[in-house]
């Protein structure tokens, strides 16, 4: 499993020492370590160049997928699941059309207008949101999984009932669905 954290829409600079993004995930990598325990499952983070998306440059999604050649190259041909937060979930979804990439669990994100979904034909995805959200768009989320079912992913969106963007109300709630859906998608694809 690979981790993806938020970041900025723009952000040309490498994430900061203390980057609180990505210590945000740690309780998601708790929670999935707890859910397959006794398996045979890397938990793994994304280490990203830049902070931000960066446009066109699309650094994010050029970093979740060099991670997954690198994790290619250390593990062999091993099925992976993304779980990405923010930023995180739209470079999850852009890296998703790997051949080891067997779904994505997306949390509360960026899905712009316009995101590309071709790729996305046999991949499972779950895209958890709240829609109280104000950093990023409920509603472009369920968009996004709209447009994913037409070019043959088996999406789903997931209402949150609580959490905002940061995911901090009710947190355990979130931990447990995301490290459940993980787990099922480890388990069966």
């Amino acid at each position: 499993m690979l981790l993806l954290h938020g970041g900025r829409a723009d952000g040309p600079e490498p994430p900061p020492a203390l980057n609180l993004p990505a210590l945000r995930m740690r309780p998601f990598a708790a929670a999935v370590n707890r859910a397959v325990r006794g398996r045979d499952v890397l938990i793994a983070e994304v280490r990203y160049r830049h902070r931000g998306w960066n446009g066109a440059s699309a650094d994010a999604a050029r970093d979740a997928e060099s991670a997954l050649v690198r994790l290619r190259e250390q593990a062999g041909p091993v099925p992976v699941v993304l779980v990405g937060h923010s930023m995180g979930g739209r470079a999850a979804l852009a890296a998703a059309g790997d051949p080891a990439v067997r779904g994505v669990v997306a949390l509360a994100p960026w899905c712009p207008t316009g995101e590309p979904v071709d790729h996305l034909g046999g991949r499972r995805l779950y895209l958890l949101h709240d829609e109280s959200d104000r950093v990023t768009s409920a509603r472009a989320s369920w968009d996004f999984v709209r447009r994913a079912r037409a070019a043959g992913a088996d999406a789903a969106g997931i209402p949150m009932p609580t959490g905002g963007h940061a995911m901090l109300r009710g947190a355990q709630l979130w931990h447990r669905r995301a490290a459940e859906l993980t787990a099922a998608l480890l388990s069966h694809g």
